[in-house]
């Protein structure tokens, strides 16, 4: 696995799934728009934890930066 992600990338996706954590936690969304929320906060951070995201693979995308 390349890493194609970017700091920005990943502090945007960790903030992302915060406040979906956050919504949660605090009730404002709860049943099965919790559920696919959270699932996506996980996958959120675990992409931003491995700085590889498998979507940006078949576009060619990066938001790394060159060296």
């Amino acid at each position: 696995m390349k890493k194609n992600m970017g700091n920005t990338d990943r502090v945007i996706r960790i903030l992302i799934a915060l406040v979906i954590v956050a919504l949660y936690l605090t009730h404002l969304i709860n049943g099965t728009l919790a559920i696919v929320g959270l699932v996506l906060a996980g996958i959120f951070i675990l992409t931003s934890f491995i700085s590889f995201c498998p979507l940006y693979l078949p576009f060619g995308l990066s938001t790394r930066k060159k060296k």
